[in-house]
């Protein structure tokens, strides 16, 4: 029977005998714009066990005291670790996790190989972000990383499995699975069941798997023959991966090849979706600028664009608010495959020449109300289908950063699990 090459089984850690409400805690890449969110989330879960001392959110990565945090972080790993809070399970893990509309993700934990992982623009690995990757966000995440005990994941890994044979049919045999957590999120986020899945379900996951990443069957399905073949993409997380890479590539430096090959930092523990599951529903990422000149931003784009106000057949269309207007942008000659792209090219190219500074922000209501604030603009963006995602990565590389999200932020991946990464 074939094995998946790329993704499988970790020693996964659970923790034990805590408050699970209060020790999962979501992605920290989520509210970045929003301090009370995390107010709320550090009053709720005061010196609790919680994963929500295990990590930095990125509203405080640029913070004065961010080297504390990060000593702290560790420590707390160690001492979570010294305290047997976990219990170790060898072998996948099967997810379902209700939204807060009520609709269910499933998923499967699991690690994967990061020698198989490149996301740099253009590359043809197995494992492949979605994204550009921002390189600048990197380094900041290298440092809360490389001393760390403990690895806990938000990273979502896509397979395009439009038969639905993968993963969904976990959810008739879960009766038989031992239950692993079963516990409702904090902040009204739904609530996420974990089970252990068998080892003779699971071998048929990984020959399933293994099939996705034949390069025959690749090449048929995407009508791709000369393409390298794209088995998992990234949806969510990928500057975490990077990091997590970025992590094991400089410890290749100092390590003998016998001792890095099977160090347990080569891998990286995820969650596989599918990006056919019902309940997966790609939103467009909007922009908002902060302390800018919302007339001059504006006047800018249109000497570096042929820019229209009113609609144009085969135009790409976005839309902005700022303190006394809104209106409609309609690009004639656009720089990107993408309207997001294309704003996104031109952005860039502006703030690095004015002051202010960007935020990608998940929901049109949220956008409008910051857009509307003065010395802001915010700009609203159409979302691409979800269907196009691996044929597009296929043929144009990596998209451009935030293109899109899955899902509203209370609907991310929390961390719960954990694993040894030293």
């Amino acid at each position: 029977m074939n094995h998946s090459s790329a993704f499988f089984a970790a020693k996964t850690l659970i923790p034990q005998n805590c408050d699970l409400t209060k020790w999962s805690v979501v992605a920290c890449d989520q509210y970045t714009s929003e301090p009370n969110y995390w107010k709320e989330v550090d009053e709720f879960v005061k010196n609790d066990p919680s994963t929500y001392h295990m990590i930095i959110p990125e509203i405080y990565l640029e913070s004065p005291d961010v080297d504390k945090r990060i000593t702290n972080v560790n420590q707390t790993m160690q001492q979570y670790i010294n305290d047997n809070l976990f219990k170790t399970v060898d072998s996948l893990i099967y997810v379902e996790r209700t939204e807060r509309s009520g609709q269910v993700r499933r998923g499967i934990v699991g690690c994967i190989d990061l020698e198989q992982y490149d996301y740099q623009k253009g590359s043809s690995s197995f494992i492949r972000a979605t994204e550009k990757t921002v390189l600048e966000r990197i380094p900041a995440r290298v440092n809360v990383r490389q001393n760390a005990a403990l690895e806990l994941p938000h990273v979502m890994v896509l397979i395009d499995d439009d038969k639905k044979a993968i993963i969904e049919p976990l959810s008739d045999l879960k009766e038989n699975f031992s239950v692993l957590y079963d516990f409702s999120l904090m902040q009204n986020s739904g609530h996420i069941t974990g089970y252990q899945i068998p080892k003779d379900a699971e071998e048929n996951v990984l020959a399933k798997l293994a099939d996705l990443e034949d390069p025959q069957y690749f090449a048929q399905k995407y009508q791709a023959k000369d393409a390298p073949a794209l088995a998992y993409a990234i949806g969510d997380g990928n500057h975490s991966l990077a990091s997590a890479k970025t992590c094991y590539e400089n410890l290749k430096k100092t390590l003998p090849k016998e001792k890095y090959e099977n160090h347990p930092a080569r891998y990286a523990l995820v969650e596989l979706v599918n990006l056919h599951d019902d309940s997966l529903a790609f939103e467009a990422i909007h922009r908002v600028l902060f302390n800018v000149d919302a007339h001059d931003f504006l006047s800018e784009m249109k000497t570096y664009y042929d820019v229209s106000d009113t609609p144009i057949e085969n135009a790409q269309h976005f839309a902005y608010v700022s303190e006394d207007k809104e209106g409609d942008i309609y690009v004639k000659n656009p720089s990107s495959n993408l309207p997001v792209g294309t704003f996104q090219n031109f952005a860039d190219d502006y703030l690095a020449k004015h002051s202010g500074k960007i935020d990608y922000i998940h929901g049109e209501d949220i956008t409008k109300k910051l857009g509307k604030e003065k010395g802001n603009i915010g700009f609203l963006f159409p979302c691409m289908k979800k269907e196009e995602l691996f044929a597009t990565v296929i043929a144009d590389g990596s998209l451009p950063r935030k293109t899109f999200s899955m899902g509203h932020a209370e609907d991310k991946r929390f961390y719960l699990e954990c694993r040894t990464i030293k």
